[in-house]
């Protein structure tokens, strides 16, 4: 069991007992998180991360809470914060070097304020640096990783760097699962700043016209099929604007689901069921979801991986 006696012993950061989620997602959805813990810097999640695997207590790491589903039931085990204590960037030579739990978009301004560009394209994604390599994140033709020169991880108790070409990337992957990645450093080329900072307004300009971004949602809740584009599908599959309880499929755009305020992640999920069995009946093609799903069972994560 964990002590939160214990934990305060030797643990510098928040720790709070059965924490709602739901104010840490992006959805604003999700159900209380048995160990809510926030590190206060790189020692103590390195500190907190030895004591649950010692004690063999399930955990997860997050950031911003996007690119994923809570069930409302909460998450069993601990939830590992990085957004207030692994936030910080700086110039490490020649490369930036960011950690985890720093905002994508505070990421794109520095290197864009020191004049580097190849990641202009990537600040509408709401996330953190770390949830971005996870998943190999990427908007408008870039990846996260496109640039990247090494990542630094906590990998079966040790702290190791891992160079890109062993990183495992693919599109809206990467070989991190399991480990725990603690911040990045990327190799970025020379650009003019004013370019720059155009084509960045300009980027998040397109994307304020396209997606919902005034409600709570997510993000693309499913991966492109090759050659396609999820939104395309479930738009075509007469799913745009379908309501399930306070959530919706955006009327905007079709790959987003919304929450209209106290939506409840049930009536996301069978959004998700309902969007991958029409695209799947008309198209014959199975969408693969994009978000996580958190704290759901594994029947129930069948019924959208499957």
């Amino acid at each position: 069991m964990v002590n939160i006696d214990d934990i305060q012993k030797f643990f510098h950061g928040r720790v709070a007992l059965s924490e709602p989620l739901g104010k840490y997602t992006s959805f604003r959805i999700g159900g209380p998180a048995d160990f809510y813990l926030e590190p206060a810097g790189r020692e103590d999640v390195i500190t907190m991360v030895a004591y649950l695997q010692q004690r063999r207590i399930p955990f997860m790491m997050m950031g911003k809470g996007s690119n994923m589903l809570v069930s409302d039931t909460g998450v069993r085990g601990a939830v590992v914060n990085l957004e207030e204590g692994l936030n910080c960037i700086s110039m490490d030579g020649e490369l930036v070097n960011a950690e985890a739990g720093l905002a994508m978009a505070r990421f794109v301004d520095f290197c864009i304020q020191q004049g580097f560009g190849g990641v202009e394209m990537l600040p509408g994604i709401p996330g953190t640096v770390g949830g971005a390599i996870m998943m190999n994140a990427g908007a408008y033709g870039g990846e996260i990783s496109d640039h990247l020169e090494d990542v630094e991880v906590l990998r079966e108790g040790r702290v190791v760097r891992i160079v890109k070409a062993d990183a495992g990337f693919s599109y809206r992957k990467s070989g991190f699962q399991g480990d725990v990645i603690l911040s990045a450093r990327f190799r970025l080329p020379r650009a003019d700043k004013a370019e720059l900072m155009k084509q960045r307004r300009e980027l998040l300009l397109k994307r304020n016209r396209t997606q919902p971004i005034n409600f709570p949602n997510s993000g693309s809740m499913f991966k492109n099929p090759p050659e396609r584009y999820a939104a395309k599908l479930i738009e075509d599959a007469g799913l745009k604007g379908t309501r399930s309880g306070k959530a919706q499929i955006s009327e905007r755009h079709a790959n987003f689901i919304v929450n209209h305020g106290g939506a409840t992640a049930d009536d996301v999920f069978r959004l998700m069921k309902l969007a991958r069995a029409k695209v799947r009946e008309k198209f014959g093609i199975t969408l693969e979801p994009e978000v996580k799903l958190i704290g759901f069972s594994e029947q129930e994560y069948r019924q959208v991986y499957s």
